[in-house]
């Protein structure tokens, strides 16, 4: 699954090709999105900017003027909006778009944003495209994406799934203390689930928790009660230095060191980039006994860690290894 620090270079690359140019041309396989599109095109808009929010790409498009009041209209769909799944469901939202839009996406397990020039060749099959936004120069397609809608612009903040948002974790003004005591007041049942929550802190998913867990020598299955404040400190920091280090930007950098894998062991080898994710039966790096591996929670999550690194004498039963 796509996390923050995915999300942000997404957003990144788009916002330096797309910003400031005016659509020339706009598709989509989303009924709700095409329906705005037909009462008042986003062809002829400006793409104003691109931003992350946690795990929500964010594409702001101008106002048109001298449209008049054309109205377009959108399901409520709840926290994720409309989607190819067609899980929109609700009442219906008058939603004004002759003013200033937003394109709200998000990945889940497998969609993502690509970018190419103007007659280059797509990596991926057309009929996996399902929106499209060109400009002279640039066609940004986005690919397998499963949840999509428009956002009036000046309502997107008060918009549900970006208003339950936590402090983002590689936003500037990132908050840690307002993440400190979100995570610790979180209900979920363990602190691994709690680290998931966005609305707790934006931007973590399920790679950087179980590896977060790890460097924090943080039994998983941990009530968030009774994770020590000293803990939360370091998850928090430690979240917030790993994801940052995983966007770097190499023109303000100097070196890319970046090569399309997340790195949280500094290690430059490829093969041992992770310390625990994905690692089930291997030898821990630092004590050298076997990870072990366990799914739990809504969404059945895997979460991977060292049993002599992470002690619990109540641990759960993990999973059978690879043999």
């Amino acid at each position: 699954m796509p996390e923050g620090d995915t999300i942000f270079r997404a957003a990144r690359t788009l916002q330096t090709a797309l910003a400031g140019h005016v659509v020339t041309r706009f598709e989509t396989q989303y009924a709700q999105l095409a329906r705005v599109h037909h009462d008042a095109p986003i062809t002829g808009r400006t793409v104003e900017r691109v931003e992350a929010r946690g795990k929500h790409l964010l594409m702001h498009f101008s106002g048109i003027a001298n449209l008049g009041s054309p109205i377009g209209t959108a399901r409520d769909a709840g926290d994720h909006g409309t989607s190819v799944a067609g899980r929109a469901a609700g009442s219906t939202k008058r939603l004004r778009v002759d003013g200033p839009m937003v394109l709200r996406t998000h990945m889940l397990m497998s969609g993502s944003w690509h970018i190419y020039r103007v007659g280059e060749p797509w990596q991926r099959s057309p009929a996996s495209a399902r929106i499209v936004v060109g400009t002279e120069q640039f066609v940004a397609v986005a690919f397998t994406v499963p949840v999509a809608e428009f956002v009036e612009g000046a309502a997107l903040e008060q918009h549900t799934p970006i208003a339950r948002l936590g402090p983002d974790v590689l936003a500037p003004d990132f908050d840690a203390v307002e993440a400190i005591a979100r995570l610790s007041a979180d209900t979920r049942p363990t602190v691994a689930e709690a680290l998931l929550d966005q609305s707790a802190v934006a931007g973590i998913g399920n790679v950087y928790k179980s590896e977060l867990l790890f460097l924090a020598k943080l039994w998983p299955f941990t009530p968030p009660a009774d994770v020590p404040l000293a803990s939360w400190r370091r998850l928090v920091r430690d979240a917030r230095a790993l994801l940052r280090a995983n966007v770097v930007d190499p023109r303000e950098a100097g070196v890319l060191s970046y090569r399309g894998m997340r790195r949280t062991t500094g290690r430059s080898n490829p093969a041992e980039r992770l310390y625990v994710y994905g690692r089930q039966g291997e030898p821990c790096r630092t004590c050298g006994t076997a990870i072990l591996l366990r799914h739990h929670g809504e969404h059945n999550r895997s979460t991977y860690w060292c049993p002599h690194c992470q002690p619990e004498t109540s641990a759960p039963a993990p999973e059978p290894g690879r043999g």
